[in-house]
This record gives C-alpha cells, sequence and structure tokens, in this order.
C-alpha cells in the first residue's frame, strides 16, 4: 500500500491522525526491516509487508502490486558493479495494464 493509502483507510476508520506521522511510523518500521520502501511509480511512497526477496507487477489502472517470486525472474547479465561495491539486491517493478482491443 502506499502511505497515502494507509492515511486514507486509518481516516475511513475516524482515526485522526496526521501525514507525518504516517510516515514517520512507516519509516521507523522500515529502519528496522519490519517492512520494506518500494520505489513504484516515482509518484508515492510504497510500503510492503513482504519483506521476503521478490518482485513486483504493477497494475497501472488499479495502482495493485501483485509480488513475482524471485525464481520467475531470469536476469542473463547485469553490469558489474563498480570497484569496491557488491550488489546488494535488485528492485524489478514489471508495469502491465489490460490489453487494448
Amino acid at each position: 500500500m502506499s502511505a497515502e493509502q494507509i492515511l486514507d483507510n486509518l481516516r475511513a476508520e475516524g482515526a485522526r491522525i496526521s501525514k507525518a506521522t504516517v510516515y514517520n511510523t512507516l519509516n521507523l518500521f522500515a529502519s528496522h526491516g519490519l517492512i520494506r520502501q518500494l520505489s513504484v511509480d516515482g509518484t508515492r511512497a510504497w510500503f510492503d509487508s513482504n519483506v521476503e526477496a521478490h518482485y513486483h507487477f504493477h497494475d497501472l489502472a488499479t495502482g495493485m502490486l501483485i509480488d513475482v517470486p524471485v525464481p520467475d525472474v531470469a536476469f542473463s547479465r547485469i553490469p558489474p558493479p563498480p570497484a569496491g561495491t557488491e550488489v546488494e539486491g535488485i528492485d524489478l517493478v514489471i508495469r502491465v495494464r489490460k490489453k487494448s482491443g
């Protein structure tokens, strides 16, 4: 879910909460490894409660994220990292939309 979706859901349930409180709490959870912040569309902050290694489909019409297991994706070639560094992980978001016609 995005931080905005979480905020909207909380407010719909009657919670009086600020956007800053939601972001601060989510960032705290992420810093402790309880959730993972995602880079999905560049317009909002997304957070994932599944902290295991996986990728995502992003439905552009609904905004929904769908988990993709790591074994379902194969990278045939990635560039070597810069000298003195190592790859810590790879984020992959596959954007999808309903077929036209």
